[in-house]
């Protein structure tokens, strides 16, 4: 019996798989891939910034963050996030995870033109900004009015959501390096196709290699199975959470006791990030209640 494709965004996964010493390779295609660098523009050689402790409680928590850290040879700092679920904050998220990342990379005495720039780099499994049709979407700091003037050339963020990805209805893998890339990243994608795409790309070729190495190493299978168990509760738990709030919702005159378990829901609600206007709606409180808690 063949066996299951592991999921390579499964967040433990990928970064055992692009996030370790000896991953260079395929971290240096990808990242290309993703920046659009070619030829002279390319980046030659990065560092991977290992993530060298993670405790073994980290692997069933899935608000732990497990992200790809690197700094390329031209000095600039990279990290890459992979979110399967919607913490309804992405946005900002993604801003306070960069901020982190340019201030650790400033050193003591050095002066702010020495800061290196910082690219970050999210890899979602939701529809992210619905009003762009496009999977790959990158933002940097422009001048309202002068949209040429660009303050900065610190800041640049980029968003793939594989969503629209798998929308999609011509995928160039034989020219877009990033469109094999993702076509190997989707659990969704046939075998055939994953194989065709393994073959057409030596990097590629080298993650599916550590992704087996991953898959026949048990202490790391299980730590993979873990994070996947994390993700499944938390979506099974807040999705019990949304079906309870609206049932409480629909009920007028409700007893204390039924307000104490709105408000429980509204806080676990409000811990993950979602707004509080989509919180009075599944709850019933009113925001000034949500704000309260």
């Amino acid at each position: 019996m063949t066996q299951e494709r592991l999921n390579p965004l499964n967040d433990y996964l990928f970064l055992k798989i692009m996030g370790e010493k000896g991953d260079e390779e395929q971290l240096l295609a990808f990242l290309n891939a993703v920046l659009g660098r070619r030829g002279t523009n390319a980046i030659e050689s990065l560092e991977i910034i290992e993530n060298k402790t993670i405790a073994a409680e980290v692997f069933g928590d899935k608000t732990s963050i497990l992200d790809v850290r690197a700094k390329t040879a031209a000095g600039e700092r990279v990290n890459i996030e992979v979110q399967l679920r919607n913490p309804g904050n992405m946005n900002r998220r993604s801003l306070f995870y960069w901020s982190l990342e340019f201030s650790r990379s400033m050193e003591a005495g050095q002066e702010y033109h020495e800061t290196p720039n910082v690219i970050t780099i999210n890899i979602v499994n939701y529809e992210f900004m619905p009003q762009i049709p496009a999977f790959h979407t990158s933002f940097h700091i422009w001048e309202d009015t002068y949209r040429e003037a660009l303050l900065t050339d610190a800041l640049e963020i980029h968003f793939i959501d594989m969503v629209k990805f798998r929308r999609l209805k011509e995928k160039d893998i034989r020219r877009d390096a990033l469109h094999r890339w993702l076509t190997w990243f989707d659990k969704e994608s046939p075998q055939t196709l994953v194989e065709e795409v393994v073959k057409m790309d030596t990097a590629i070729q080298k993650a599916e290699e550590k992704m087996v190495y991953v898959t026949n190493d048990k202490e790391a299978l299980r730590a993979y199975q873990m994070r996947e168990m994390a993700l499944s509760d938390w979506n099974s738990g807040i999705n019990h959470a949304r079906r309870e709030g609206r049932q409480e919702g629909r009920q007028e005159g409700r007893q204390e006791g039924r307000q104490e378990e709105a408000r429980e829901i509204a806080k676990a609600l409000k811990n993950i990030g979602d707004s509080f206007e989509k919180i009075a709606g599944v709850t019933g409180l009113s925001v000034q209640e949500i704000e309260n808690l």
